[in-house]
């Protein structure tokens, strides 16, 4: 079990780091980070096949394992990201392949490059 604020404690830290922009933020949560740190937030989903697959090579089997497919037929991180940040600056893409990873950091290099030249 989690000791209480350590989610705080990692915000903390992180805090002036995030401040000047520029970062890639890496989990598999998203309801302790403010909302003030992101331009977007990216949720990556797989087909729960793909998904199964996945981690069962990883070892993970029982009930381990269906709670991590439920989530994803649930949608929970999605509708977490959506309800913890402005629906306007959550996107889900699939990643079900080597290809689809590809176009996905080719789409998010766009992304990057045009905010970039914006601001």
């Amino acid at each position: 079990m989690e000791e209480p604020g350590i989610w705080q404690s990692v915000c903390d830290e992180l805090e002036d780091m995030t401040e000047a922009g520029g970062n890639i933020v890496d989990h598999h949560g998203c309801d302790f980070f403010p909302e003030r740190w992101f331009d977007r937030v990216v949720v990556l989903q797989t087909d729960n096949t793909v998904l199964y697959d996945r981690l069962s090579r990883r070892g993970y089997t029982g009930q381990k394992l269906t709670n991590n497919i439920e989530c994803k037929i649930f949608q929970i991180l999605l509708e977490e990201a959506k309800e913890s940040y402005s629906e306007d600056i959550v996107v889900a893409l699939r990643s079900d392949s080597v290809e689809d990873i590809s176009k996905n950091v080719e789409m998010l290099s766009n992304w990057i490059s045009s905010w970039y030249r914006v601001s």
